[in-house]
């Protein structure tokens, strides 16, 4: 591997993370680290220390980094403040809606269907979780982007742990019933189906599950 900075670490690992191939809990060690990027320690504790920043990892004195294990607790909460913002989004998303708007949403829900079809694990989970940075994006509004980016990142970890099998399709066809909501002006109907779609996902978590483990040379390889 190329000799890599802080932010090449930075985007490694929360790739890792978001694709799950790292699973909650597993220890990080720092010299595992910086032996697979070719770097010094001093470079992954900065990596380390930014990924602690937006939850992803948790930093314990004298134990060391670990992937972050959300609670049940937090899984809700973090859903819950989802709701509050794409709501209002989709609410706004309608109101600015343009058809090159509309018709890079449409693209997006295409990939998706792709990545299923092509059982992509990897890159269904960034897509389906894309679909919702992209309205932000596509509206212009960098710091909804940036917000919700990080509180997909924490979803992905909260689905790793807690998610049943069939509902990236449902999650699919959903984005798709809210785009056609979205190209027909609908605005009551796109905002109450994305309401639905981020409950719907949250009732499909199964709090119960066991969590699973991974070894970090392996998930990194």
């Amino acid at each position: 591997m190329e000799p890599s900075t802080t932010d090449a670490i930075v985007q490694a690992l929360t790739k890792a993370i978001v694709d799950h191939r790292l699973h909650p809990g597993t220890k990080l060690a720092e010299q595992k680290l910086a032996d697979h990027f070719g770097v010094s320690r001093t470079l992954v504790r900065q990596a380390l220390f930014q990924l602690s920043q937006n939850r992803l990892i948790r930093l314990e004195p004298a134990r060391g980094a670990f992937v972050a294990t959300p609670s049940v607790e937090e899984a809700r909460q973090v859903f819950a403040v989802r709701r509050m913002l794409e709501v209002e989004m989709t609410r706004a998303f309608v109101r600015a809606a343009t058809p090159a708007r509309i018709k890079a949403l449409k693209a997006h829900v295409k990939q998706e269907q792709a990545a299923l079809d092509g059982q992509d694990a990897s890159s269904r989970v960034e897509l389906l979780g894309d679909f919702h940075v992209r309205m932000a994006e596509l509206m212009g509004n960098e710091v909804l982007a940036q917000l919700l980016g990080e509180l997909i990142s924490r979803c992905a970890l909260i689905t790793l742990m807690y998610q049943s099998q069939k509902a990236a399709q449902h999650s699919h066809e959903e984005h798709g019933e809210i785009v056609k909501a979205l190209a027909a002006g609908d605005e009551a109907l796109a905002v109450r189906l994305m309401d639905e779609h981020l409950l719907n996902v949250e009732a499909n978590l199964s709090f119960e599950r066991k969590l699973p483990s991974n070894d970090i040379s392996m998930a990194l390889s």
